[in-house]
């Protein structure tokens, strides 16, 4: 079977259902955008290793070459939920206008694929003299699995790796970490004319807050990166829930809050400055407090300014590396000892929205720069 047109990868890609979501009636299987993945790469003659992370879960390496070193483009295979009533067009369905391919995928970033296979397909006569691997994976928007699997592996990859989220092209080589945690109290529950009988929840979690505001507002003065638009660590209470009736003293509280640490800090360590202050608040209130992660955490990711891709993706570019606020999948590849750069063709005001699209103007650049890449780091023999 011959390989589908560009387009029609691409808006096969967006047609395959791959919503990954904390909440299970959400949750899809990313299996059609591997299967379809698969097939054309195995059509090109890359060797494609498919791996189950968990159950409808899966993560693709394909690679074309071999030896070390070589070059990864990463990407992952799954989308944030829908709310399809508030998409003009069908989200599964690539829509072209205004100058625009319009699909959920298309930006945020099943797309970045087809472009993938879009540059190489010219450059597979020639000879690799380092490995190319194509790596795509599963969960990236709710957990994070895939990427996690492949660094827990510790299967090392090529020497550089480009993942392909919506950066208008520019590189970026800096972004904060993600922390989403929880703290829960639990009091004694008594009747509010007598505070004798109970303990508050409540008003513990008014100390624990003040706490958290301390400590927010000390590491703000200690940490600060103006390469970021937001230069400081930032800590956000964001939603609390306890009690049940005015006239009764509260007995249990919780406090989810997002924690965004810059690159130099470590997320244990700022759970253990949390911690320190906890265990006090605890004894003092008479009540128990539990402590814990909503989602393992994200790290903060950094890749040296005058590393080999940065340098190569500045000058291949025009644009000088810089750093972004959302969270990717960087430092996991890096962790397997990859330089690694995120940079694609979407612009990140667009992702998670309805409507998500792909400039149409950025479609050939990518694959010429996607193809400049290549060459590069698969097709120019390693200096001696």
């Amino acid at each position: 079977m011959p390989l589908p047109s560009f387009k029609d990868q691409f808006a096969a890609l967006i047609a395959a259902p791959s919503v990954s979501c904390t909440q299970a009636n959400w949750d899809q299987s990313n299996r059609p955008v591997i299967e379809l993945l698969s097939a054309w790469l195995e059509d090109l003659g890359f060797s494609c290793d498919v791996q189950e992370v968990s159950a409808g879960k899966f993560n693709l390496l394909a690679s074309y070459g071999s030896g070390p070193g070589g070059l990864v483009l990463a990407g992952h295979t799954d989308t944030v939920p829908f709310d399809a009533e508030l998409w003009q067009t069908d989200p599964l369905k690539l829509t072209e206008a205004d100058g625009r391919w319009i699909g959920l995928g298309s930006c945020d970033m099943k797309g970045f694929f087809a472009l993938i296979i879009e540059a190489v397909k010219p450059l597979l006569e020639q000879r690799f003299c380092q490995p190319l691997l194509i790596l795509a994976t599963c969960d990236e928007e709710s957990s994070m699995a895939g990427a996690r699997a492949l660094a827990e592996a510790g299967r090392p990859l090529g020497r550089a790796a480009v993942i392909g989220e919506p950066t208008s092209l520019k590189p970026i080589r800096m972004h904060k970490g993600i922390m989403m945690e929880r703290i829960d109290i639990l009091g004694r529950s008594g009747h509010s004319s007598d505070p004798s009988l109970g303990h508050s929840a409540l008003e513990a979690m008014q100390a624990v807050m003040g706490e958290l505001q301390q400590l927010r507002k000390q590491w703000q003065s200690e940490f600060n990166n103006a390469q970021f638009t937001v230069p400081q660590p930032t800590l956000n209470l964001g939603c609390i829930h306890g009690g049940d009736n005015p006239n009764r003293i509260c007995g249990q509280c919780s406090l989810e809050f997002d924690l965004r640490p810059l690159p130099g800090m470590q997320p244990e360590a700022l759970r253990a400055a949390i911690r320190q202050k906890l265990q006090p608040l605890a004894e003092l209130h008479q009540v128990k407090i539990d402590y814990a992660p909503l989602f393992p955490s994200v790290p903060p990711f950094a890749q040296d300014a005058d590393c080999e891709l940065v340098r190569v993706a500045e000058r291949l570019t025009g644009h000088t590396a810089a750093a972004v606020a959302f969270g990717t999948e960087a430092p996991y590849l890096q962790q397997l000892g990859c330089e690694t750069l995120v940079l694609g063709p979407g612009n990140i005001d667009c992702a998670h929205q309805p409507g998500e699209y792909l400039d149409m103007s950025r479609l050939q650049p990518t694959v010429r720069l996607l193809g400049e890449l290549i060459q590069h780091y698969c097709l120019t023999p390693i200096k001696p």
